[in-house]
């Protein structure tokens, strides 16, 4: 099993932010956001020894485990998340109206002397540049890319969030050097799943139904975890999270995207950044390693290192994860009782203390996926 005084498996790079939700022109929730927060969750939780490559400015508002680098001369990353009352009106507007300078080559060079065995360029903002992903595949045997930090573009005047075609940035001819490339399902379009899983692994994430996984010789369909969904934010952060770890435990591809579905569904059961039963945890660190030890030297590897062949009791994994997922169910309803009101109509409250970090919602709202301005 992976230990913390280990050196560093994995390098995550990616800017931590501000989160502010507005409902009807009314901020109901301020929040900790960026994609590293919800990773380092689960990659600390599973005990991965990780380094954090992340920048803030001087009003950074919050205590986290991986220190930031400062930048005093830009604001934090901040974004507006907007929604409507209107039935119609659900989704979810996003516009950065702040942004953190971008993460450069040099910003890493105090790593130039180490080696990862994963890498994650997780970018929410911008951050990623083209040449800063090429320093990370440098580093790294196998690098892990979400497609937001490539694809996202921000209007000029209002900070509106749109998606631009992959084949149109200049990140598109790293295509081939990338082992993993992860989308949503309303980011796929964008990427051309069929031309991408030729050159590498492809993620596809989909909510409630699960993730599918596309290389170049096959295909297959993830399980998900039903859940009551409170607040999706984060989600496909922590299944990236659960996937990578699960790969530096050694699972084969089927089991690391199950593990990634798995906590998942766990971040969409709760408010803001998730907070992992501690019983849960040890549960899955257990499952993990009696499959680690059951699949050493049994599923095929590709090229690349990674196995896709889906391991015959792989079901019965998803039974597993199941059961000790129970335990965070119970234990949630026991924090629960006593307190007043469904945690789905939790009080208006902002945040501004250094300590604080969950969103606070109001009746739910924002349950529906991030509506991109049209191209």
């Amino acid at each position: 099993m992976v230990t913390n005084n280990q050196d560093p498996k994995c390098l995550i790079v990616g800017n931590y932010c501000h989160d502010v939700l507005i409902k009807d022109d009314v901020v109901i929730a301020e929040s900790l956001g960026g994609a590293v927060s919800f990773i380092s969750g689960v990659l600390d939780a599973l005990s991965i020894p990780s380094q954090y490559i992340a920048k803030v400015g001087p009003d950074f508002a919050y205590s986290v485990a991986h220190k930031p680098i400062a930048d005093p001369s830009s604001k934090t990353t901040l974004f507006h998340a907007h929604f409507s009352s209107e039935i119609k009106r659900q989704d979810r507007v996003l516009k950065r109206v702040a942004a953190c300078d971008p993460i450069f080559p040099s910003d890493l060079l105090s790593l130039s002397s180490s080696r990862f065995d994963f890498g994650m360029a997780v970018g929410v903002g911008g951050e990623i540049l083209p040449q800063t992903l090429e320093k990370i595949i440098d580093l790294c045997s196998l690098v892990f890319v979400d497609i937001q930090a490539l694809i996202r573009v921000f209007d000029p005047v209002d900070g509106t969030v749109r998606l631009i075609e992959l084949k149109d940035t200049e990140f598109f001819r790293l295509l081939p050097k990338i082992g993993v490339l992860k989308a949503s399902a309303e980011e796929a379009p964008y990427v051309d799943v069929e031309e991408a899983r030729k050159w590498c692994c492809v993620v596809v994430t989909n909510g409630k139904d699960g993730c599918t996984v596309y290389w170049k010789d096959g295909e297959l369909q993830i399980a998900p975890f039903q859940t009551v969904q409170v607040d999706p934010t984060g989600a496909g952060d922590s299944f990236l999270g659960g996937f990578v770890a699960g790969l530096v435990h050694g699972l084969a591809v089927p089991d690391a995207a199950l593990l990634g579905n798995f906590f998942g569904s766990l971040t969409v059961g709760q408010i803001g950044l998730p907070k992992f039963d501690s019983k849960l945890v040890q549960r899955v660190k257990e499952e993990v390693e009696r499959r680690r030890l059951q699949s050493l030297g049994f599923h095929k590897r590709q090229d690349d290192g990674l196995k896709f062949v889906k391991p015959l009791d792989h079901e019965q994994f998803h039974t597993a994860l199941d059961a000790a997922k129970l335990i965070s169910t119970n234990a949630m309803d026991e924090s629960s009782r006593g307190l007043p009101g469904s945690p789905r109509a939790v009080v208006q409250q902002s945040c501004h203390h250094s300590n604080c970090q969950q969103k606070v919602l109001l009746n739910s709202v924002h349950e529906e996926p991030i509506k991109y301005a049209e191209s």
